[in-house]
Formats: C-alpha cells, sequence, structure tokens
C-alpha cells in the first residue's frame, strides 16, 4: 500500500520532467516589439463611435506565421535565422504595437479585436507581407499591406514599407532592427490613420 502511495506521487514529478524534456533545449533569450511611442499611465481618449478605431486580428503570409526570423536568400528561396525566436507570432506582437502607436500618436480610442460594447465605425485590418531579413540587400525589411474600413462603407488600401540596414545576419542585430521597422510602419500607419478622418 505505501509503496502505491509513493508511485502516485512521484507520477506528477515523472511526467514534467518527460514534458520538460520534449522540443529541445529553450532559447537563450526570446525577441519581441517595444514600442517607441507609449500612452502615460492614466491617460485616455474619450469614448465615442467617431473616435474609436477597431484593430481587426492581423493576418501574415505563411512564412512569417511561426516565431522564427525568415532570410530571404534568394528570390525563390528561405530560410530562418538561427538562434532568432520570437515570444509571440509577429502579426500578433505588430499588432500590439500598431496599437499603441496610434493611441499615443493619435489620442484616438483603440479597440483591439472585436468589442461589442463599443460599435467602431473605422476598421483597420490587413497583412504583414515581410517580417525578416533579406541576406540580397542586407536589410530588415517589414511590409504591411492595411485595408481601412470607414464610413459610408468607404474601403481605402494602403502599402506600408520600411527597411533598416544590417551589420550582421546575428539575432544581436537583426532583432533591434526589426524592431526599429516596425516601429516605423507603425508610426506611418498612425499618421494615415489620423485624428478620426
Amino acid at each position: 500500500m505505501k509503496s502505491t502511495i509513493k508511485l502516485a506521487a512521484l507520477a506528477p514529478a515523472l511526467l514534467l520532467g518527460g514534458c520538460l524534456s520534449f522540443g529541445g533545449e529553450a532559447p537563450d533569450s526570446l525577441l519581441t516589439l517595444t514600442p517607441t511611442a507609449t500612452v502615460p499611465a492614466g491617460a485616455g481618449a474619450p469614448m465615442s463611435q467617431s473616435n474609436a478605431i477597431a484593430l481587426v486580428e492581423f493576418g501574415s503570409t505563411k512564412a512569417i506565421d511561426v516565431t522564427r526570423v525568415p532570410v530571404q536568400v534568394t528570390d525563390t528561396e528561405l530560410a530562418y535565422l538561427q538562434d532568432a525566436v520570437w515570444v509571440d507570432r509577429p502579426a500578433r506582437l505588430f499588432g500590439q504595437l500598431v496599437a499603441e502607436t496610434i493611441r499615443s500618436r493619435t489620442g484616438r480610442m483603440v479597440v483591439d479585436g472585436d468589442d461589442p460594447g463599443v460599435g467602431a465605425i473605422d476598421r483597420l485590418h490587413g497583412t504583414l507581407r515581410s517580417f525578416g531579413y533579406d541576406a540580397r540587400s542586407r536589410d530588415v525589411v517589414v511590409v504591411f499591406d492595411a485595408v481601412r474600413n470607414g464610413a459610408s462603407s468607404s474601403v481605402t488600401t494602403r502599402r506600408f514599407e520600411s527597411r533598416v540596414p544590417v551589420a550582421a545576419p546575428e539575432t544581436a542585430f537583426v532583432g533591434p532592427a526589426l524592431n526599429q521597422a516596425a516601429n516605423d510602419v507603425a508610426g506611418q500607419m498612425a499618421d494615415w490613420v489620423g485624428q478620426g478622418a
């Protein structure tokens, strides 16, 4: 009876040890995006339909719908940067960055995703087309195709792009450069969205 109780007590530890061994070693660090413009604590925006903008979850191409950093080697060859791992999918991280940038630069109320409590007339969605390192030009490249639905069923589209040179194809250089390029594109999008126009 005592041996059965001991085995039952050890079972969770044995299972946990087995789970921790799956997937190889964890990376030394994870990459994320940090906004250069943030809303100070305590700040808010007036809640109104005309001032609100809803950000629908951004899509992405298959090559960047992973937590790895793609490297465009040739026109038809793609690889992934060694030891470079995002904390979440790039489209989700970029969406959070864009939301914070629009809040801080325009003063508009930003609704992340579909919130039935706020009927935002203005809606922003789109697809992240590029978000990685281009070995041919030695730049990181961020390209986003935005779609904006406004009042009177109007639809506007625009492509945003930013390139930042990189000293070497290593995580220590590519990560900060991607953060800079993503912030540049987010700033362009915030200027496009404006003050509720």
